[in-house]
Parts: structure tokens; sequence; C-alpha cells
């Protein structure tokens, strides 16, 4: 198949285009720097918010939108691209699903309001409406039957530059005494950007359409930074501080990633059965652990930000306080 990706070059991008490649697809990439990664792929530099020229007088059988935050962007590129574009998958978000009521919500839960058409800035608040109006408006370009829309949760492994899941893998290798944000039992989801891209690509070779959250069967917080531990075969320490102290502290999900600052998110406990049944398969967490390592220690440039995680000095300073105020 011949395959367009939007962005491609980064993370979910990069591994969907890696994955294409694999199955040995003719794959064109449109972005907006050089690079000398993924050499198998035509590159097409272009920024996606200008002049699409670039696309005139080709097709493709499909076309993978990673990087549309803003409706907007989705109608410009279907006038660039109208029919030549294929089978069209849209990368959106589970951030679009309101709180659902109950464990193992589907993709027919209810989602956020569209934002307001002047809306442009993307924010916490915003991320969620933003996305649900850029669905819409791929339905009303691609119509149903043409459109595929994926709800990716937290995605981890390797190139994943949000330092975001890179933080607990390193922290685990470190050892010692970790803080563990409660609760302990908050729901947890997340999927590999690896497992992810080879699934979208069979989304795309199969012409499948409809929405589908992708994401692992959910855990808890704490399951998934034991089973960290576990697969670097760590002898650290967790102690779980709760987390209304933290927020007292002014503790935030920058500072221990991937925390819902101490109030469990149901929509981080969605059903995966639909996805699974399109092909969708999980490669074994503790391969992704240990992959996320070594590419962590291989890139501390990329998988580190001092924006994210907690400092060593800062994290004993919050368990020493923690433990002085059970006393």
């Amino acid at each position: 198949m011949r395959i367009l990706i939007i962005g491609g070059t980064h993370f979910v991008g990069h591994a969907m285009a890696q994955a294409a490649l694999d199955a040995g697809h003719d794959v064109t990439l449109l972005h907006r720097n050089a690079t000398d990664e993924l050499p198998g792929a035509a590159h097409l530099l272009a920024d996606r918010n200008g002049d699409l020229a670039v696309l005139a007088g080709q097709t493709w059988d499909a076309t993978i939108d990673v990087c549309a935050y803003l409706p907007g962007q989705v109608r410009h590129l279907h006038e660039a691209l109208g029919d030549r574009g294929g089978h069209h998958v849209f990368i959106s978000t589970v951030s679009v699903y309101e709180e659902p009521a109950t464990v193992g919500a589907d993709e027919a839960s209810p989602l956020f309001d569209e934002a307001a058409d002047d809306v442009t800035e993307i924010t916490g608040e915003t991320y969620g409406p933003l996305k649900v109006s850029c669905e819409t408006a791929a339905r009303e370009a691609y119509g149903d039957a043409g459109l595929a829309i994926v709800r990716p949760t937290y995605v981890v492994g390797p190139r994943d530059a949000t330092a975001r899941y890179p933080y607990w893998v390193l922290r685990a290798a470190r050892g010692g005494t970790i803080l563990l944000p409660g609760p302990g039992e908050a729901p947890m989801q997340c999927i590999d950007a690896r497992d992810m891209g080879a699934w979208t690509v069979t989304l795309a070779e199969r012409r499948i359409s409809g929405a589908f959250t992708a994401a692992r069967p959910s855990t808890t917080f704490a399951a998934m930074v034991e089973q960290t531990l576990a697969a670097l075969g760590s002898d650290a320490t967790l102690v779980e501080v709760d987390g209304d102290w933290l927020v007292g502290q002014g503790v935030d999900g920058a500072q221990l990633p991937l925390w819902s600052e101490g109030s469990p998110e149901l929509a981080l406990a969605m059903g995966t059965s639909r996805a699974e049944a399109t092909g969708l398969t999980h490669r074994p967490f503790a391969d992704v652990v240990r992959d996320t390592l070594a590419w962590a220690q291989a890139h501390p440039d990329q998988a580190t930000n001092p924006a994210v995680g907690l400092s060593p000095e800062r994290e004993q300073e919050l368990l020493a306080a923690w433990t002085a105020a059970q006393a």
C-alpha cells in the first residue's frame, strides 16, 4: 500500500511509520523539518498549517493523521487531499471521554462537548474538547465508512521524549526508597507506541472504520510501578504517600508524572476489547520496561526533562516530612 503519514518522525508517529515500512508499504511522511530518521520513507517537507501544495497530484491508499489538535487542521488537510488520501486514520485521545461512570467503559461513552469555534489555545482544559471537534471535522470530511478514530491513553516505550514514564523507569533503576503517590489503587492505563503503531497500520491495511480506545487492559498506579521494579529486578522500597497530602505540599502531576493528583480517573480504566478484536496486541510489560530503560540510558537528553519528575533531594524531603507527619 501507499501510506501517507502526517507527522511520523517523533515517538508515536515514528512507531507507525516504522511499522508500515517493516510491513513493506510505500510510506510518505509529511513534516516540517529535515531529518535523517526513517530513510526508507519518502519525505515531504511542509507545515501542515500552511501551503500543502507538495501533496498535489499524488494519491495514497491510506492516510494516518498523527498530529492534528485543532479542527481547522483537519479541514485544511482535507482541502489539500480531497479523496486522494484513501482510508483515513485519525489519532485522537482518551481525553475526549467525559469521566466514565464505571470501570471498563466502551467507545460509546459520552464525549465532552466540542470546543467553541474561537478556541485555539491547547491547555489541559481545552485539549479533550478540541480533539472532539477534530473527530467531528474528520467525520464530516471522510464519512464514517472511510474513517478510523484511535483514542490512545498514555503512550509509553522507547523514544518517549515526554519524560513521563521514563522518569519511573530511571527512578526504579536508581533504587532506594521511592515515593509512591496515592492512592495506589487509582486506575492506570498505557500502551506501547510500537504496539499502537503496528495496530494502526493494520487499521489502514484492512480499511477498518469506527472509534477505538487504544490501551493495554487497565491496571493500578501502584501495580504499574511494582511491575516496573520487578522487570528490572530492583530491590527498591515503595512508600505510599497520601495523594491529598502531596497536593497540599504543592506536588502535581508534572513532578510525579502519570499520577492523577490524588483523584482516581475512570478514563484510565477503559475497556480494550474493541481494539483487540481488530488486531491490537500487547507485548509483555517487562519488555516495555527494559526497552524503555535501555533507550533512556542511551538518550538521557531526550528521556529526562527538568520540568518532569522529582529531584532526589525533593523526593527525600517529602518522604521525611510524610514520615514525621505519621509519627
